[in-house]
């Protein structure tokens, strides 16, 4: 294969993160505080504030896209590589994912040229900071604790008592990407995949316990691009 690889271009896609219901995306900190949550959120060291991780955005919107794809078990449940491919139902729709979010494969030269570099850049989302202000204006918190606990089936009465710490339902994030566009690509047909995999984002849930109820979201994009993802049609 013979491409240059030129980029043509980049969007830049931008709005917010909307909070249906509460959101935890744990802080992976082990160290128990007293009066603190058995389950705290992830906050940013030098503000102090919630916020989500890219990377949080983009692990999920990824799985999303190969399960849509019938992509999920073609790599033993890890993320698709170059190497299962050509077992994909749809190869041309697998290709525009490993475009999106890139691969971890050593790949020879040829591989590397019909892949390129991964296309879309998740920022971090802190919290918009109109709703923060107004938080703090009637002193409030920036979170919640959630009291959960097992129920025993035989004697019906809850055991292992637990919290855990969420952001609120209303609660509103500034949202960010970009997607960089080269020569090699159908522009048209890649963003269509990534106006998908937001789409089912919001019809499934981001952060933990999303069976529970967590973690239900609604993007609120700026310009055309709200219309484009109103449009967007996983099946």
């Amino acid at each position: 294969m013979n491409h240059p690889l030129r980029l043509t271009g980049i969007k830049e896609i931008t709005g917010q993160i909307r909070l249906l219901t509460g959101l935890h995306i744990g802080s992976g900190n082990a160290e128990m505080h007293i009066g603190g949550s058995d389950n705290p959120v992830i906050r940013h060291p030098h503000t102090n504030e919630p916020y989500i991780p890219g990377s949080s955005l983009k692990g999920k919107i990824r799985s999303l896209l190969e399960w849509q794809a019938g992509l999920a078990g073609v790599n033993g449940g890890k993320p698709m590589g170059y190497g299962q491919l050509d077992k994909a139902p749809d190869r041309s729709e697998a290709l525009r994912i490993l475009r999106l979010f890139g691969v971890s494969d050593q790949l020879n030269d040829d591989q590397a040229k019909e892949i390129g570099p991964s296309r879309v850049a998740f920022r971090d989302c802190r919290l918009e900071r109109d709703w923060v202000e107004k938080i703090r204006t009637k002193n409030l918190s920036l979170t919640e604790t959630k009291m959960e606990n097992t129920i025993n089936r035989v004697r019906g009465v809850a055991e292992h008592p637990r919290n855990v710490e969420r952001v609120p339902a209303g609660a509103c994030f500034e949202f960010a990407l970009s997607v960089k566009v080269l020569d090699m690509d159908g522009e048209e047909k890649l963003l269509e995949t990534l106006w998908v995999g937001l789409k089912l984002l919001e019809m499934d849930a981001l952060g933990g316990s999303g069976s529970r109820g967590y973690g239900r979201i609604r993007f609120e994009l700026q310009g055309e691009w709200q219309q484009k993802l109103e449009e967007a049609k996983p099946w």
